[in-house]
Parts: C-alpha cells; sequence; structure tokens
C-alpha cells in the first residue's frame, strides 16, 4: 500500500484480495472434487457397457467386422471393439481396427487417432473375447467444466456486490474514528482537557486513552511553561528594580566617591542575585519539563559530596563556619545523572551554610547500609525552623521570615524535584547531634 491511502481502502481492498483468493481456493478445490467424481462415474458406464458387450451373443458365421452406427451426436465421444481369438468381430464407427489400449484388463489412458481416450479393458468368461470400451477425455474435462461454471459463475457475478457491501461495512465500521477526527478538528488549540467520544469500540479505547494521556502532560508542561515564566516575571522585578535603584544612586553620588563605590557594590550583589535566580529557574524548568525517569548511571555520592564540600569551603571559612563531611558503612552509589546530584548537595549545603550564624557546625555525612540503602544527612547547628515553617518546605519562592541572607527560595523545591525523579525519600526535623536542622535524603541504592 502507498503512503497516504485511506484506511478504509486498505481495509476494503485486503478483504476483497482475500475473498478473491478464498474464492479461487474453492474453485480449485471443487475442480478437482468434481473431476475426480465425474471420474469415477464415467469410469463405472465404461464396466457396465463393456459388461454388456461381453454377455452379447456374436456372429461368428460371418467374417465381416460389424460396425455399429452412430445414432446420436455424442457418439463420436465413446467408442468400443469387440475381439474373439484376437480377431476384430464388432467396433464402434469412429475406431479403427487396431485395438484401444494395449491392456487386456483394468483401465488405461491412452492416445488413439489424435485423441486422448479412457479405455477400460476386459476379457469374456472363456477367455477367448477381449473387450474395449472407450472414452475421450476431452468429454470429461467438458462435464467438469460444466459443473464449476453452473458452482462458481453466480460466486463470481457476486463479487461486485460483495465489494460494494464489504465497503459500507468498513466505512460503519471506522464511523467512530471518523468522529475522532471531526471531534479533534472542532477543539480549540489550547483545549487541553480530555477527548470523549461516545461508544468508543474496544480497539480504539487504547488510541483514546494515550490521547487523553498525551493531552494530560502537555497540560502539565504548559502549566509548568506558565508557571515558570509568572515566578521569573515575578522574582525578577526585584533585583532588577534594586539595581535601577542602585545605579541611579550611583550617578547622583556626584563627587562622593564612598557613595559610589558602595552604590556599584550593591549593583554587583543585585546581579549575582538576578544571575542565581535565572540558574535556578533554569534548572527547575529543565527539571520539570524533561526528566522522568532516573538515569542508568552510576555516582559514587562521597566523592560529589566532597566535591561540593570543597567548592563551599571557602565561603565557610569567611565566615567562620567549620563544614565538615563524613563518609560511613558500604559503597554509596547512586542510580542518577551527577549533575542532579552536584545540585542537590549544592543547594542543601549551601542553605545549611547560608542560614546558620557566623562560626556556626555544618556536617554533611554520607553513610551507605548492607541493603544496599544510600543515605545523605546534612546537620547544621543554626536556629532551626518552626514546625509551621518546615511544612511550608519546598514551596516556590518560600522563605523564613526574619532572615536577612539572600536567596530565591527555589533551593527546596529543585531538592524535591530531584528527590522525587530519582526515588529518594526527604526527611526533614531537628537535630539531635547539632541542635539545628537535619535533613535526610535516602535511595533504595543500586540492584545487583
Amino acid at each position: 500500500m502507498g503512503a497516504g491511502r485511506s484506511l478504509q481502502l486498505r481495509l476494503l481492498v485486503l478483504l476483497s484480495v482475500s475473498l478473491t483468493l478464498v474464492w479461487l481456493a474453492v474453485a480449485v478445490w471443487t475442480w478437482v472434487d468434481a473431476r475426480h467424481e465425474v471420474d469415477e462415474l464415467m469410469d463405472s458406464h465404461l464396466v457396465q457397457a463393456a459388461a454388456l458387450l461381453v454377455v452379447q451373443p456374436l456372429d461368428l458365421e460371418d467374417d465381416a467386422v460389424a460396425d455399429v452406427p452412430a445414432l446420436h451426436k455424442y457418439s463420436a465421444r465413446v467408442a468400443f471393439q469387440v475381439f474373439h481369438e484376437g480377431s476384430l468381430v464388432m467396433r464402434s464407427a469412429n475406431v479403427g481396427v487396431e485395438p484401444l489400449s494395449d491392456e487386456r484388463h483394468g483401465f488405461d489412458t491412452v492416445r488413439y487417432g489424435g485423441e486422448k481416450w479412457r479405455v477400460f479393458a476386459t476379457r469374456g468368461t472363456e477367455g477367448d473375447v477381449q473387450v474395449y470400451v472407450g472414452e475421450q477425455v476431452d468429454s470429461r474435462n467438458d462435464i467438469g467444466w460444466a459443473m464449476l461454471r453452473g458452482m462458481l459463475l453466480p460466486m463470481a457475478l457476486a463479487l461486485p456486490v460483495l465489494a460494494a457491501l464489504l465497503w459500507g461495512a468498513v466505512y460503519r465500521a471506522l464511523v467512530p474514528l471518523h468522529t475522532l477526527g471531526h471531534t479533534l478538528g472542532q477543539r480549540a488549540p489550547d483545549a487541553l482537557n480530555p477527548v470523549v467520544v461516545p461508544d468508543v469500540p474496544s480497539e480504539m479505547q487504547p488510541l483514546v486513552a494515550e490521547l487523553n494521556g498525551l493531552l494530560a502532560r502537555i497540560e502539565r508542561m504548559v502549566q509548568s511553561e506558565r508557571r515558570f515564566t509568572a515566578d521569573a516575571a515575578h522574582e525578577l522585578r526585584t533585583p532588577i528594580a534594586a539595581i535601577r535603584a542602585q545605579a541611579q544612586v550611583a550617578l547622583g553620588a556626584g563627587d562622593d566617591a564612598a557613595q559610589r563605590d558602595q552604590a556599584l557594590q550593591t549593583t554587583l550583589a543585585g546581579c549575582d542575585r538576578a544571575a542565581h535566580l535565572v540558574d535556578q529557574l533554569l534548572a527547575l524548568a529543565r527539571l520539570e519539563a524533561g526528566a522522568t525517569a532516573p538515569s542508568q548511571e552510576s555516582c559514587d555520592l562521597r566523592a560529589l559530596a566532597q566535591r561540593v564540600a570543597a567548592d563551599l569551603a571557602p565561603a565557610a571559612l569567611a565566615r567562620g563556619q567549620d563544614l565538615e563531611l563524613e563518609a560511613q558503612g558500604a559503597e554509596a552509589s547512586v542510580c542518577a545523572p551527577a549533575a542532579w546530584l552536584t545540585m542537590l548537595l549544592r543547594n542543601l549545603v549551601d542553605n545549611a551554610l547560608r542560614y546558620s550564624p557566623d562560626g556556626a557546625r555544618v556536617l554533611l555525612r554520607v553513610a551507605g547500609t548492607p541493603g544496599g540503602q544510600v543515605v545523605l544527612e546534612v546537620h547544621d547547628s543554626g536556629p532551626g525552623m518552626a514546625s509551621a515553617d518546615l511544612q511550608r518546605l519546598g514551596e516556590r519562592f518560600f522563605r523564613v521570615l526574619g532572615h536577612t541572607q539572600s536567596g530565591s527560595g527555589l533551593g527546596w523545591s529543585i531538592v524535591r524535584r530531584i528527590a522525587d525523579v530519582t526515588g529518594a525519600q526527604v526527611t526533614v526535623q531537628s537535630s539531635a547531634l547539632l541542635g539545628g536542622l537535619l535533613v535526610q535524603v535516602a535511595w533504595p541504592g543500586l540492584r545487583k
């Protein structure tokens, strides 16, 4: 089938070809069976005719050969010969004096006088009489073809009618598909609600279900994009306004170098905050848009934790904070992309350092259990959080009131999303070890 042909035409052609092949197979089978039956019937007639000739009295006093006259136009299709003691004494008018067959008893198919004959030979009771009875094979073929025409010609004439009926049946069977196409064609471009088609056949139910699933995924993606755009516009407004205000202060400072430098420093800090916010927004958008299943990549969480701790150590030292790393237990490998795990670690440790006071202690602990579970813990000696604030962790742009540290409030959203995608469990509680906050992330580990 060529590309672009209608499904209705394909079904009609396939059904018509199948019907024609079945019809031809029936025709062949009918011909073989009818020819077999005709042969048996006509052979029995030859035997009966030979039996009559065997018991027929012969005029042996006359040496002349008795030629039986043709009584009907079909007489030329049958023939017989009677020999007595090797001499021909009787024959039909359409054969010569030579025996029809070399056989003495039984059936034989021979070519005689340019025609193909079916011959039955038999001997008399005393053995001095030899009888041959033959029939042209073409006459049997004519009978077989006549039977075949009578049976199959009406079927051949009915094929166009069957094709028309098949066309109508296929069209009616495809009405739900046409209805689905019409329903989709009438939908608005922004309509993402489930498609409802009445009386959907069971064969189309998976198609409609998958289509509705696709629409649901598209709706979630569109909502995510809209939410991202709204969040970006909302959150970028504040740092951009602050940058603009500080730029105006720098312009109005005149000869006051100290005021101008302070305004420029504040402007740079605002630019850094805006850049950090954009990075967080883009990371969260990528996670929500494309992350659906954990990667098959295996990463050593301890090595990643060492790298993140080394990167954030200068910021901790600048505030007199003590950042420690502990690695315990068995192997700590997680089935997830290294970039995601690094982002999760950086957000957790950065939050612990950022919201803990100067001189605080932050402990990063990575442990592997004999059962294959991998556990990440981040302890801090900060002020902790109220239970009401703990319940809101992970909400976009949520920040605890009273903190002077800059931030976007997106770090926890990123942590929650990475944990969901990689199959980890996240719990937040008070740290019995350092007295501040404890964040625990547990992965099931690699299956071996």
